[in-house]
C-alpha cells in the first residue's frame, strides 16, 4: 500500500512539475521545451501566425536569453502538439543544425509557418506589437 502511494505521489509531482515549466507569452500562446534544441509554441484558441512568432520571440529573449539580432528558425510547421496533445503547434529553434533544420538560403521567410523560415527576434518581436510591421 505504501508503494503505491509513492508511486501516485511521484507521477503527481511529474505532472506538476511539467505544467509550471509551462511559459505563456504576452500574447497568451502557451510555449514548452520540447528538447535542448526546439520548442513549440501552442495557442490558446484560434490561431494567428503573427502570433506564433511573437511567442517565439518573446520565449527566446525571456526564458532562453538570445539577443535582439539572433535569429530563430521553425524547426517545423503546423502540427500536433508533443508537449500537450494539442491540435496545433509550431516548433521553433534557434540551433537549426541541433535541431536538423535547413534554414532558407536567402536566411528569410516564405509565406506561412514552414520549417526553414527565419527571422531575427528583433523582427519576431515586433509581431508582438498591435499593428505589426510589415518585413
Amino acid at each position: 500500500m505504501f508503494k503505491f502511494i509513492g508511486i501516485t505521489v511521484t507521477a503527481t509531482t511529474l505532472v506538476l512539475a511539467t505544467q509550471a515549466q509551462a511559459f505563456s507569452s504576452a500574447n497568451g500562446y502557451r510555449v514548452n521545451q520540447v528538447d535542448n534544441a526546439v520548442f513549440e509554441v501552442i495557442p490558446r484558441g484560434r490561431s494567428n501566425t503573427n502570433f506564433y512568432w511573437c511567442s517565439a520571440s518573446d520565449y527566446a529573449r525571456r526564458v532562453l536569453g538570445a539577443g535582439w539580432q539572433d535569429r530563430i528558425y521553425i524547426a517545423r510547421g503546423y502540427g500536433p502538439s508533443v508537449t500537450t496533445g494539442r491540435k496545433t503547434a509550431v516548433q521553433f529553434t534557434l540551433n537549426p543544425q541541433a535541431a536538423g533544420v535547413t534554414p532558407l538560403e536567402s536566411g528569410g521567410f516564405r509565406s506561412g509557418l514552414q520549417a526553414g523560415d527565419s527571422m531575427s527576434v528583433q523582427q519576431a518581436n515586433a509581431y508582438c506589437d498591435p499593428f505589426p510591421a510589415r518585413f
